[in-house]
């Protein structure tokens, strides 16, 4: 069982910056990727960015060149440039360890003036 801990949620004005964070715990050891999902009021949840424990990773097109992901499979790091309203949604942390998905409870980033 892993357990996942985000932070980094809030409000930020369009063209900012903000950075997501999500650290796992218990059993770690043989994670295989990390990533980060959002779902918008009204939308199903989507892919915004994941990494593998080979250090490849994959954004989704509408974040490509404004959102990296980083991590050393305990952290996963989501740092998020030239935001745009439409980037408000719930963020959710992911890890797949053995086949298995586990997700964090979800952290809130409005971009609003």
């Amino acid at each position: 069982q892993v357990q996942l801990l985000e932070s980094g949620g809030g409000l930020v004005q369009p063209g900012g910056s903000l950075t997501l964070s999500c650290a796992a715990s218990g059993n770690i050891l043989g994670i295989a990727a990390m990533g980060w999902y959002r779902q918008a009021p009204g939308n199903q949840r989507d892919l915004v960015a994941v990494i593998t424990s080979g250090g490849l990773t994959t954004h989704a097109e509408s974040v490509e060149g404004r959102f990296n992901i980083s991590s050393d499979m305990k952290t996963v790091n989501l740092r998020m440039n030239m935001m745009k309203p439409e980037d408000t949604a719930v963020y959710s942390c992911n890890v797949r360890r053995f086949g298995l998905a586990s997700w964090g409870q979800g952290t809130q980033v409005t971009v609003s003036s």
